[in-house]
Formats: structure tokens, C-alpha cells, sequence
């Protein structure tokens, strides 16, 4: 027999038994849909994400009394928590010492703050972040219009800004921002830059906030205070001895003792992507297999129905032997028609699992995606169900006597 009459034969089949037929492939697009869609969510967060997380400029790394991703409980935020401040001495200290690095920026955040020009004014929720000159470039941002801060700013405590698009949008609506006073908190600044727009994680904005010199952000929100510092080495052949260099002028500056672990963390772009996908592959991991269970438990399904179908068409495939029909010809059949089964529902689980994953694309205003590598998967899951749990009732029905499946009511 011909693929293209197997397949006629399996289609007629499933279609003389519509209900029966439904109720089955609802097991397999349950299966397929429960993975494909939670792989598609996964797989737009994390594109998402990891744009977000590369942040920083190539080969720079970052340094903090936090980590940039924590998983753990209740001690461990503790721990980091009590941790000692990174001092502006302590910061300076290494930026001075660095022989590695092209860049080394140091910065303070401030965030829940209201930006005012004449009667417009933002929502309390703009950062103002305090940045020396190097803290531009390490930070990977751009200034679309205007200029930098620069060292004369950092000396001086001058009262200048570079503000985000999101800033721009809400109090300069109409343009002409740089050169205009803007009015943060209880401050007052003339805005010489605006950034060029970055967007960010989740459908969320990296770009409400406005950056200041450092030494006028410690002027006006305290010296003691949490500091950040960004290391952009000479090149990525020097990457791994700048991170060596800057751990050990940061243990230094801060007293570490020698054998105790450091009460700092530094992070990059490739590390932070490599902590979240260490976390997301278990999650992967966790919802495969009860995802592959639930297929097995389809796959059951689907021989139980094959069973019933070879008992009713036990007449059929007497009539097929006798007009000479050979076991290899009633075994494809219903091997086949499983096959067919369990990628019709393969079908329809991947187009619904790629769907409702990209939910979250639209929520958040990410790209979608299509996961081709899980959809093949799935595809080749089907197959193998289909073939491992149609077997047994294909043999059964290759294996009737003729005169018995003739005489068959």
C-alpha cells in the first residue's frame, strides 16, 4: 500500500469516529500545548531579559554590595544586606589604580523623585543617578543630543543633567530640552544632554531618570552613602585580569581578610545571562518532564482507542486479508492511522502553545517569538508516541486469522 492511501485510509478513519477521535487528540494537544507554550513564555521572557541584562558596555564589568540577580532566602538577604557600603574612597581607590581598565566609573542612584518644568511635571518615580565622566560610557549610554558631564562638572559640583527619553516625553513634549532648567526633588538643574532612547526588560523603561555629576549628587543626597563601580577593561583579551585586579584593590580598600570570601559581588552582561539561564533550565527541566507525562498518559489513551478501533474493525480487516492483504500492509495501516492521531494533535497543541506563549509578548510590547526547535520537539514526540503506542494494537490487528475475523459480528 501506498503512503499516500495510508493516510487517505487513517483520515477516514478518524473522521467516521469524530468524537472518539476528539477526546483522544485532546491528550496530545494538552501535552504538546503544555509544553510549547511554557517553552514560548520562557523563551520571550528571556530574550527580553537578557536584552535588559546587557546593559552594560562590552567586556565591562560592574561591582556592588548586592548582587545584580538573587535567588535565596531570608538569610541571605540578610547577609548581603550587612554587608559594608562601597565608599567613595574605596571606589576612588581602585579607579586609581586600575592598569587594566580604559574606563572606571563610579555612581550613586536616587530614586522616587519628581521632575518639574513650569506646570509639567513627572510622575515621583524618576531615578537621578550620580555619575563621574567614565560613568557614561561604562554604563553603555549614549547622548543623543547635547553634551556629556565632564570633568570641569565633576570638580566644580555643577548643577547640570542629561535626562532619559521618558523624562523628555513627559516635561519637554515639544523639544528644546537642552539648555533648559528642570527642577528634581528639591533641586534645580541646566540640562546639557538627553540619552538616546534604550527601552528595557519586560516591556519596562530604562529611561526615566537623569544622570549628574557624582561629586554634586553626594553634595545634595549625602556622602555616605552605597556606591557602584563599572570597569570597562582595555579589551576583552585583558577582561579576566581586570576582574582579578579590581577584586583585589576593592579587598584592599576595604580590609578583607586574606582566605575570607569577598563582601562584594561583580557581575557582567555574560554572567548575569548565565545565572538566568542556569535558573530558567531547571525550570525548563521541571515543566518538560510533568509535560512528558502527561504525553505518556496520551500515548495510553491513544492505545486504548487503537484497541477498540482493531475490535471493531475486526470484520474489515478479515475482508483485507482475504482479498490479500499481507501483515506488513494491516500493521503500517494502524501504525499509520496512530501516527496520524497523535500529529494532528501535535499540530494543534504547538499552534496553541506558540500563541498563548506570545501572550506575554504582547502584554509586556516584546517582539513574539517562534520557538522552531521546541515545535520540531514536539513534532518528533508525536511521532514517537505514535509509533511507540500503536504498535501493539497494529501487531494485534496484523496478527487476526482471516476465517475468524470474517465470522466476526
Amino acid at each position: 500500500m501506498e503512503f499516500s492511501e495510508l493516510l487517505k485510509i487513517s483520515l477516514n478513519a478518524i473522521r467516521a469516529n469524530k468524537l472518539r477521535s476528539a477526546l483522544t487528540l485532546l491528550g496530545i494537544v494538552v501535552g504538546v500545548f503544555s509544553i510549547i507554550g511554557v517553552m514560548t513564555a520562557v523563551r520571550v521572557l528571556q530574550s527580553s531579559i537578557e536584552e535588559g541584562l546587557s546593559n552594560l558596555g562590552s567586556h565591562t564589568f560592574q561591582i556592588q554590595k548586592f548582587p545584580a540577580l538573587f535567588v535565596g532566602g531570608h538569610d541571605q538577604w540578610h547577609k548581603f544586606r550587612n554587608r559594608k557600603d562601597i565608599t567613595i574612597d574605596q571606589a576612588e581607590f581602585v579607579a586609581e589604580r586600575m592598569s587594566y581598565a580604559q574606563y572606571v566609573g563610579i555612581e550613586g542612584w536616587q530614586g522616587g523623585q519628581t521632575v518639574e518644568v513650569g506646570r509639567l511635571k513627572t510622575n515621583p518615580n524618576v531615578s537621578i543617578c550620580g555619575e563621574n565622566p567614565e560613568g557614561i560610557p561604562t554604563n553603555n549610554w549614549t547622548v543623543a543630543e547635547g553634551r556629556s558631564i565632564n570633568d570641569n562638572d565633576q570638580r566644580y559640583s555643577t548643577q547640570v543633567a542629561i535626562i532619559g527619553q521618558d523624562v523628555v516625553a513627559k516635561v519637554f513634549p515639544n523639544g528644546g530640552a537642552v539648555g533648559s532648567q528642570i527642577k528634581a526633588g528639591s533641586h534645580r538643574y541646566t540640562v546639557i544632554g538627553v540619552f538616546e532612547k534604550k527601552g528595557g526588560a519586560f516591556g519596562g523603561n530604562t529611561d526615566n531618570f537623569i544622570a549628574i555629576p557624582l561629586s554634586t549628587f553626594l553634595d545634595e543626597f549625602g556622602k555616605r552613602r552605597d556606591l557602584h563601580i563599572m570597569v570597562k577593561a582595555k579589551g576583552p583579551e585583558v577582561f579576566d585580569e581586570a576582574v582579578e585586579e579590581a577584586r583585589t584593590l576593592l579587598r584592599l580598600a576595604r580590609k578583607v581578610d586574606p582566605g575570607a570570601e569577598d563582601d562584594f559581588d561583580i557581575f557582567s552582561n555574560d554572567s548575569l545571562i548565565s545565572t538566568f539561564n542556569e535558573f530558567t533550565f531547571y525550570v525548563k527541566l521541571g515543566i518538560g518532564f510533568i509535560s512528558f507525562i502527561s504525553l505518556l498518559a496520551a500515548g495510553v489513551g491513544i492505545m486504548n482507542i487503537m484497541l477498540v478501533s482493531v475490535t471493531e474493525r475486526t470484520r474489515e480487516i478479515g475482508i483485507r486479508k482475504a482479498v490479500g492483504a499481507r501483515r506488513m500492509n494491516i500493521l503500517g495501516q494502524f501504525i499509520t492511522e496512530a501516527i496520524v492521531l497523535c500529529q494532528i494533535g501535535g499540530i494543534v497543541g504547538i499552534l496553541l502553545g506558540i500563541f498563548s506563549g506570545n501572550i506575554a509578548a504582547l502584554a509586556f510590547n516584546i517582539p513574539p517569538v517562534v520557538p522552531i526547535d521546541w515545535a520540531l520537539l514536539g513534532f518528533l514526540l508525536c511521532l514517537v508516541i505514535g509509533v511507540v503506542f500503536g504498535v501493539y494494537p497494529a501487531w494485534k490487528a496484523a496478527n487476526l486469522d482471516p476465517i475468524e475475523s470474517l465470522r466476526y459480528e
